[in-house]
């Protein structure tokens, strides 16, 4: 029979994954018993926020921002940011809906995957300014947020198309339920549901977190650090461009100012969902979770008749108390980990 001892620094590479995985793991429980409460309360006060019609709608709202969230984490992960989300569905809405508007017997499966291959273009532009050319994430998306939504004015020239120019096979989409559920929440979950195997189970995936843990180690350790990245930003424009083709079946009526703002929705649910801002730890369903937590809020704070603007209120103080959580646990897991190392040594 054979021992085979692990060395000391494998242990506690494996004992403080296995911490961080806990607090993740904590953290998703924390926003799935907050959806309890927040259900529970809203339906005991108007039992029309838990109708079939309500939940659908919390569903079909809640898709777009947890399929544009799970891009988000992958980039997140790495220790950047992709603020130009919210431009790339505005801009493959809009192409989209253009297309079949001018081409109706085009078949629908075409379209989708030129959205997804417009936003995959738009991401390796993110990409390439982030992980080729050094340039600072918040900068370098901050400026494509604005160049992505002037090429999508410019291309619509103010026109607008609206529903009744696009095919009903395509609308239907935003709204056809399968066993009850809308089709776009199944798209949403089988799209997190294959991300979150990715990040888990492949190499490439962990090689993510390695790099937003400690980028220099991660150089050092052989890691290809610009192509991971690229591909992030790449894989979280793809996303978006499903979301804008998702978009324009949902609402039918498209134009250049389509999903504008909702960078900051996205940004909020991830980190909400517990992905920390700082990049190297974080899952997409913690993402997803924050993302049916922020618009189940929103729904809930309507159904109140409460004002918008308390609900943007809201909406931040929920992200800075999501930041100062992420950070007390961060120190929490930082000292945890001092004093294993100092057990170990001894």
């Amino acid at each position: 029979m054979t021992i085979t001892a692990k060395r000391p620094g494998a242990t506690l590479r494996d004992s403080g994954r296995g911490l961080v995985e806990r607090v993740a793991r904590v953290r998703e429980l924390g926003i799935v018993v907050a959806l309890a409460v927040l259900f529970g309360v809203t339906g005991a006060v108007n039992p029309e926020f838990l109708g079939l019609d309500s939940l659908r709608d919390i569903l079909l709202n809640s898709a777009i921002i947890a399929m544009l969230a799970v891009g988000q984490t992958l980039v997140v992960i790495t220790r950047n940011v992709d603020l130009s989300v919210s431009s790339v569905v505005g801009l493959s809405a809009f192409g989209g809906a253009l297309v079949l508007a001018d081409n109706p017997g085009l078949p629908i499966v075409v379209v989708i995957a030129g959205c997804v291959l417009l936003g995959a273009a738009c991401g390796a532009i993110n990409g390439l300014l982030v992980g080729a050319a050094k340039v600072p994430a918040l900068v370098a998306t901050l400026g494509t947020l604005y160049a992505f939504r002037g090429i999508d004015y410019a291309w619509a020239g103010g026109r607008q198309v609206n529903a009744a120019d696009m095919p009903d096979s395509f609308l239907s989409l935003g709204s056809r339920p399968v066993l009850g559920v809308p089709l776009l929440a199944l798209a949403a979950i089988a799209v997190l549901l294959a991300v979150g195997w990715m990040l888990r189970n492949l190499r490439s995936g962990r090689e993510l977190y390695a790099i937003g843990s400690n980028p220099a180690a991660a150089v050092l350790a052989g890691i290809p650090v610009r192509k991971r990245v690229i591909t992030a930003f790449v894989a979280s424009g793809a996303l978006a461009g499903l979301a804008g083709a998702m978009w324009a079946a949902r609402f039918g009526t498209v134009d250049a100012a389509a999903a504008t703002g909702k960078e900051l929705d996205v940004i909020a649910a991830v980190v909400v969902g517990g992905v920390a801002i700082f990049g190297g730890s974080g899952t997409v369903y913690g993402a997803a979770l924050g993302a049916l937590l922020l618009t189940g809020i929103s729904s809930a704070l309507a159904v109140l008749r409460v004002d918008a603007l308390a609900q943007t209120a809201i909406n931040g103080a929920l992200i800075i108390a999501a930041i100062v959580l992420d950070r007390l646990l961060a120190l929490r897991v930082a000292a945890a980990l001092r004093r294993r190392r100092y057990r170990d040594a001894r």
